[in-house]
């Protein structure tokens, strides 16, 4: 048997020169860490620069290593050990399956301590991954656990009105129960939370920036955003329309509009990143960054399966989910395929664009502990206007449009109507006034309990 072969077998893997009995924690930390990942081997009688040196006593190394998995790991993993002769050199495979109970413990020296792999090193599990592979052996999923808040302290207008709009059928409150979105006892699941008007969850966060350039430095625009997840998904679409440029082709009976990216593209990678992100991560949030060549889309949490996507082809992605309940109800209001296309789908619509080059390929990049879209500006962008953050050349979102639509019929409406009529929140609302009066289109008069809204001037709408 040949040593690449069995390492090219193997999902991840360490050498050890010898089995040091004294010391059991020095190899089991890796029995622990594959065991929670993806599995894993270790080869006995090879040294760290992967030269064969043999065992004396194969036989003696296995009824050790049994010994000390039973007294040192909790719970015990599934492993099997396999003897192999490379170069006349006996050595000791020792192949550890990922486990389906996570965590497992290494137990000694007064520790308790669950392992991960992160690159070549077996580490010490951090409190949000512990949370993750407690899930995972509990078979659940981070948007299936209930929570303390109750159903009736909580308004859902803006699910409502997105299924009805996207499907063209009446939404029933009982699809709260059926969508998994509240408990049979009246509490919402982190999935219903995160579809609440006002959610809860402070970790569903979206950053907007528009950078200057083609790298970070000074910002042209940015944004921060906190709440339903719709309502992120919403706002990053109208960051990226207000954010970017549009071109135009002449044509003999007006213009073909061109823009830098096919929406259907954004909008996929903004659902796929909102959906597959890990919630868990208390201090983390999805990332839509901007520059004059492309668009990267970032988000805490790897592959749920601990796999990287730049290794993969994405054709064949495993359509494996971090949060099953939230993909389902997504695929509910239309924004998603539940036969995990996504991928593919950014990559098609991409390709369709005019002045598409196969440099300009998506790219999608993960780690551990985040994953990341990038989607890069067509080259057929003849004929564009300033960029848009020049308001001289921008339009107006389609809700701002329909704010000031609502302003022409009633100049007295307050920002806390207007969020009720859109169903969004009125925080939102407020950002985009402020934007609208920053820009001299809209101006207030009065006080703000008994003041009017003036219109100034009418920016650009969609071309």
């Amino acid at each position: 048997m040949e040593l690449e072969k069995l390492i090219s077998e193997c999902t991840t893997y360490d050498f050890k020169l010898m089995l040091e009995e004294k010391k059991p924690k020095s190899w089991l930390k890796s029995v622990s860490a594959f065991a929670n990942g993806l599995g894993g081997s270790l080869f006995f009688g090879i040294d760290d620069d992967g030269i064969v040196k043999g065992l004396d006593d194969v036989q003696h190394v296995c009824e050790s290593i049994s010994c000390k998995i039973r007294d040192y790991m909790d719970p015990l993993p599934d492993v099997e050990m396999i003897p192999q002769e490379i170069d006349s050199h006996e050595i000791l495979q020792l192949k550890v399956s990922a486990g389906s109970y996570t965590p497992y413990y290494y137990v000694g020296d007064g520790q308790r301590v669950a392992f991960i792999r992160i690159g070549d090193e077996s580490l010490p599990a951090t409190a949000e991954q512990m949370v993750r592979l407690v899930l995972k052996g509990s078979n659940k999923t981070y948007d299936s656990l209930h929570t303390d808040y109750k159903v009736e302290d909580f308004a859902f207008t803006i699910l409502a009105n997105t299924f009805k709009t996207r499907t063209s059928q009446e939404w029933n409150k009982k699809y709260l129960l059926s969508f998994g979105l509240v408990t049979n006892f009246g509490n919402l699941t982190n999935a219903g939370a995160l579809f609440a008007d006002d959610c809860p969850l402070w970790q569903s966060r979206l950053y907007c920036t528009r950078w200057d350039g083609k790298a970070k430095g000074d910002a042209i625009n940015d944004a921060e955003f906190t709440g339903n997840v719709l309502m992120l998904l919403r706002e990053a679409m109208n960051f990226v329309k207000s954010n970017t440029k549009k071109g135009w082709e002449k044509l003999p009976n007006g213009r073909k509009n061109k823009p830098e990216y096919a929406e259907r593209a954004v909008l996929e990678a903004m659902v796929n990143h909102f959906i597959h992100r890990d919630y868990t991560v208390m201090g983390g949030e999805v990332h839509l960054d901007i520059y004059d060549d492309r668009l990267a889309v970032t988000s805490p949490g790897g592959m749920y399966n601990g796999m990287l996507i730049q290794n993969l082809d994405i054709a064949d992605v495993s359509s494996e989910r971090r949060n099953p309940i939230l993909a389902n109800v997504m695929a509910q209001l239309d924004y998603m395929e539940k036969r995990g296309s996504g991928l593919t789908r950014i990559c098609n619509e991409t390709q369709a664009l005019d002045g598409y080059k196969d440099e300009l390929k998506p790219v999608f990049k993960s780690t551990p502990t985040q994953f990341q879209t990038i989607i890069f500006a067509s080259s057929d962008n003849q004929n564009v206007g300033d960029f848009v953050g020049d308001m001289s050349e921008t339009k107006l979102t389609e809700r701002q449009q329909i704010i000031l639509n609502l302003i022409r019929e009633l100049p007295t409406i307050s920002a806390k109507q207007m969020s009720e009529t859109l169903s969004v929140t009125t925080r939102t609302i407020e950002r985009d006034l402020s934007m609208m009066k920053k820009n001299g289109v809209l101006k207030r008069e009065g006080k703000d309990n008994d003041g009017v809204w003036i219109i100034n001037r009418i920016l650009k709408t969609d071309l």
